[in-house]
C-alpha cells in the first residue's frame, strides 16, 4: 500500500480545510414542472456549483437548468421514463440506492425518493411531504385500485425502505407546518419550517395565452385526483357568467375536457412568460387541492391577486384570510361556488396582497439554506 509523505498529507489536509465545502443536490425526478421543481431551481441558484442528482430528467421542460451539472440514474436511458416518471416508480428507490454521491454534504429535495441516495456525507432533507403514496394513499390514489404504490404486496417493503432512508439523514426541513407535523408522526423527527421561495419574477416579460378577456378566474395545478381540479371545474357550471382557465396537465385532463362546461378552458403546460400574463389578467386564483405547501397563491399575490383556497394543509400558512383571499371548508362544487359569491362582495387591496408575498423571497430562502448547511458541516467536523 502506498503511503503519503507527510508534506503531501499536510497539503491535502490544508486543501480540505481551505476549499469551499462541496455541496451536492438531489431531487426525486425532473420529468414535469411543479412547486417542488421550482424549489430545486432555487436550490441550484443558492448552490450554483453543486451537481444535481436525479432519477430521470427531461431537459426541454426545465430551461432554467440548462448547462448545469445534472447526473441521472440508469433509468434516464428509457425515453418513456423521462416523459412519464410514474411508469418508472417501482424502480426509482433502487435507482437512488445505486446513485453514489461524493460530497461534503447532500441536500435532498424529496417527497419520496431522493433521501435514499447513497453517500457517506451528511444528508439534509428539504421535505415537500413524506411519500403520499405510503402515508396518504386515499388522497394520492383516489380510486386507482391497481396503482402499484397502493398495492398491499409492496407496501411493507416500501415503508421499510422509506424509514431506513429517513433514518440516514441528519437534518429535516419542512415546507409548511402541516408537513412538519407529518414528519414528526411518520419519522419521529423534528423539522424546521422553511417555506419555499417564489421564483416567478412579476416584472418579467409576458406572452398572452389564447384570446381570453381580462377578468377570468385561474386554477393552476397538476390534473391529478388529490388536486380536486374537477371540483373547481364543476363549480363553474352554476356560474355561466364567469370564466375559468385551468393550467396544468395530468391523468384527468381528457376526462375533464370531455365533461367541462362551456365556460371552462384548459391550456395545459404554459411558460413562465405565459403564467405571468395569466396572473396579471385574472381576477383571482382558485384551488381546492390538498396542498402540502401550495406555491400558486403566493405567486398570485405577487400580482396583487387574491386566492380562494381550501382550508387545509400548507394554505393555512400562506393565506391571510380576508387580506390575501378567502377559505372554503370542503372540496365540493357548492363550497367553491359559495366562496366565489363571497369573493365578489369583498374589496381587495392589490398593494396589501403584494406586500404579503414579500415574506417568501428567494434571497431569504437561500440565506437560511446556507446557514443550515454550515451548521451541519460544523457539527460533523466538531
Amino acid at each position: 500500500m502506498a503511503v503519503l509523505h507527510s508534506s503531501a498529507a499536510n497539503s491535502a489536509d490544508l486543501a480540505r480545510v481551505t476549499r469551499s465545502p462541496l455541496v451536492a443536490l438531489a431531487h426525486d425526478y425532473l420529468s414535469e414542472r411543479g412547486g417542488a421543481e421550482r424549489v430545486v431551481v432555487s436550490l441550484t441558484k443558492a448552490f450554483p456549483n453543486a451537481p444535481l442528482y436525479t432519477s430521470v430528467y427531461e431537459p426541454g421542460r426545465f430551461p432554467e437548468l440548462e448547462g448545469l451539472d445534472i447526473r441521472t440514474s440508469g433509468l434516464n436511458g428509457v425515453d418513456l421514463f423521462r416523459h412519464h416518471h410514474r411508469a418508472a416508480m417501482p424502480l426509482i428507490p433502487g435507482a437512488f440506492q445505486r446513485l453514489r454521491v461524493d460530497a461534503d454534504v447532500v441536500v435532498c429535495s424529496s417527497s419520496g425518493f431522493s433521501h435514499g441516495i447513497t453517500t457517506d456525507a451528511p444528508k439534509i432533507v428539504y421535505c415537500h411531504n413524506p411519500p403520499r403514496w405510503l402515508y396518504q394513499k386515499s388522497q394520492y390514489v383516489a380510486g386507482r385500485k391497481r396503482f402499484w404504490l397502493a398495492s398491499t404486496a409492496v407496501q411493507p417493503y416500501l415503508r421499510h425502505w422509506d424509514q431506513k432512508a429517513a433514518a440516514s439523514c441528519v437534518r429535516y426541513l419542512a415546507n409548511s407546518s402541516v408537513v412538519a407535523r407529518r414528519i414528526a408522526e411518520v419519522y419521529d423527527r423534528h423539522a424546521e419550517v422553511l417555506p419555499p421561495p417564489t421564483t416567478l419574477d412579476p416584472t418579467g416579460p409576458q406572452d398572452a395565452v389564447d384570446k381570453f378577456d381580462e377578468g377570468f378566474f385561474l386554477c393552476v395545478a397538476r390534473l391529478q385526483p388529490y388536486k380536486n381540479v374537477d371540483v373547481v371545474v364543476e363549480a363553474f357550471r352554476s356560474l355561466p357568467g364567469e370564466r375559468l382557465v385551468v393550467v396544468g396537465n395530468g391523468s384527468q385532463l381528457a376526462e375533464m375536457q370531455d365533461s367541462a362546461p362551456f365556460n371552462v378552458s384548459f391550456v395545459g403546460h404554459v411558460t413562465d412568460r405565459e403564467i405571468r400574463w395569466l396572473y396579471s389578467n385574472c381576477q383571482a386564483l382558485i384551488s381546492a387541492s390538498y396542498e402540502d405547501f401550495g406555491l400558486t397563491p403566493v405567486e398570485a399575490a405577487l400580482y396583487g391577486k387574491p386566492s380562494l383556497l381550501l382550508r387545509w394543509g400548507g394554505f393555512l400558512d400562506t393565506m391571510l384570510e380576508g387580506v390575501t383571499g378567502l377559505f372554503f371548508d370542503q372540496p365540493t362544487p357548492q363550497k367553491v361556488e359559495q366562496a366565489l359569491r363571497r369573493y365578489q362582495l369583498e374589496k381587495w387591496s392589490a398593494p396589501t396582497i403584494m406586500r404579503a408575498a414579500e415574506r417568501f423571497s428567494e434571497a431569504g430562502f437561500a440565506a437560511r439554506m446556507h446557514e443550515v448547511v454550515d451548521d451541519v458541516l460544523g457539527s460533523v467536523s466538531a
